[in-house]
């Protein structure tokens, strides 16, 4: 027998709980994972006012029609850039032409060939190199970054922003207001006062279309004079600005065809945040080496979760050795499976993380999928001392990644990322070594001793992993 509430308040508290439940079973599957369902409905069944605040807040992993809408008039100016880089088209190749062809329908962007790939793995020779570039500008200077601080580090690249922009250089900042959050006025301020154009990424807004607060744009591109690129994991900021945590980064920087991928991309954010794009062609610029590479964008208003579709399904293709190389490690079901499945078949499989912990939560949740990894043969390797940030995948030598994308479900579903793909033998050989120098400098995991940690994380790995998906 069901014992109703005495008073009519109570009554209609009792009522409304229930009608959010069932409401939630209606509403919250709606293009969704599962995991992300699961979570979401565990959560309004035993929360369920405050379960419905939160998934109003946060629940949304769609942007508003108006954004979509802007984002849709980009198609024909993408499809320009991509027509007038045919020309530099790699040789055809059986092997990667499916890669290039998948990548290129999730991002709007070809492969090229003609490139040349610098990889920097020490946090201040890349600031050195974007200092210099910049310095070095003569027409434009487009940043486009998650955190842009005003500490030493900033102002040292906010100086040469300054003197670029009195050497007549246009210059564009785009930056994420949550991820710059805690410097924000000062480096506004520090910003304008050099001259700089500046532009908010994803400012939350509650008219015209609701944004969620928690879906950023994450990505790290600098583009100089359309001719120099740098991509990869790095923000404008001090390497251990965050206390007892200094952090290892990785970022390619790029000459030829395909910076101009990148140079579209900057532009059509800052399109997608001001409604005008900047004034100017895109210019293709001219072959400086050899490698072969392609831009892969994804975000909210691309189809399907590009960076995970294409590691998913390069995941069941591989044959030889993966290695990732992520700072979070929140993975679904398919990619799980996938590198379970690799296993199986006889291919290598390391995953690189970090031991220094920056975020509780998240590493907890991370924690939790270490033992069912390790006991399906995928080796686990904490680097130490520095955390390491840098974003990278490889596989079997014939494919790897560079870029700003964790392996998590908030770099799949709800950041906006942006990732290099490299195509030719010696620069994957070149990521593939410095991903063996990440491992060099880890502590490879033991099943046993991992089995035997306390009880209490165990617990507290489980609870976070029921949250995962909301991460």
């Amino acid at each position: 027998m069901v014992n109703l509430p005495d008073s009519d308040f109570g009554l209609f508290y009792y009522c409304l709980e229930w009608a959010i439940r069932i409401g939630a079973l209606i509403a919250v599957p709606f293009r969704r994972t599962p995991a992300a369902t699961r979570a979401w409905l565990l959560l309004i069944f035993f929360l369920p006012v405050p379960g419905l605040i939160l998934f109003w807040i946060i629940g949304s992993p769609r942007f508003p029609e108006w954004r979509r809408a802007r984002f849709g008039e980009l198609d024909p100016w993408f499809g320009g850039i991509a027509a007038r880089l045919l020309p530099h088209a790699p040789s055809p190749d059986p092997d990667r032409a499916p890669i290039v062809d998948l990548a290129a329908k999730l991002g709007k962007m070809p492969a090229t060939g003609g490139n040349r790939v610098d990889l920097i793995f020490d946090y201040i020779v890349a600031i050195d190199r974007l200092v210099a570039d910049i310095n070095a500008a003569r027409h434009s200077v487009r940043i486009l970054v998650y955190i842009f601080a005003d500490d030493a580090v900033g102002r040292r690249v906010a100086d040469a922003l300054g003197a670029a922009v009195k050497r007549g250089v246009t210059v564009q900042v785009i930056y994420d207001p949550v991820g710059s959050r805690p410097w924000r006025k000062g480096m506004e301020a520090m910003l304008r006062a050099a001259g700089v154009e500046l532009c908010a990424a994803l400012p939350f807004r509650w008219i015209r279309g609701r944004t969620r607060r928690d879906m950023r744009n994450h990505r790290k591109l600098f583009v100089i004079d359309g001719v120099i690129g740098h991509v990869g994991s790095q923000n404008i900021v001090a390497r251990d600005f965050k206390p007892g945590i200094v952090n290892q980064e990785l970022v390619a920087r790029v000459t030829g065809p395909v910076v101009a991928e990148l140079e579209a991309l900057v532009r059509a954010d800052w399109y997608m945040e001001t409604h005008r794009l900047p004034e100017g062609p895109v210019v293709i610029p001219e072959p400086a080496g050899e490698a072969v590479t392609q831009l892969l964008p994804s975000g909210s208003n691309y189809p399907l979760e590009g960076f995970k579709t294409l590691l998913v399904w390069q995941l069941h293709q591989a044959r030889s050795h993966v290695m990732l190389v992520t700072p979070y490690f929140i993975p679904d079901d398919d990619l799980v499976d996938a590198m379970r499945t690799a296993v199986v078949r006889g291919v290598k499989v390391d995953l690189i993380v970090s031991k220094p912990v920056d975020q509780w939560l998240v590493h907890a949740a991370q924690a939790s999928y270490y033992a069912e990894l390790m006991a399906a043969g995928i080796g686990i390797h904490a680097h130490r001392p520095e955390f390491v940030h840098a974003k990278t995948v490889s596989i079997d030598g014939r494919l790897a990644v560079v870029g700003s994308s964790n392996v998590d479900m908030r770099s799949f579903e709800l950041n906006e990322e942006a990732s290099l793909l490299i195509y030719d033998a010696e620069t994957v050989a070149a990521v593939e070594l410095v991903q063996r120098r990440f491992m060099a400098r880890a502590e490879t995991l033991d099943r046993e001793t991992w089995r035997a940690r306390p009880l209490y994380r165990k617990v507290a790995e489980n609870v976070a992993r029921m949250v995962g998906s909301l991460l």
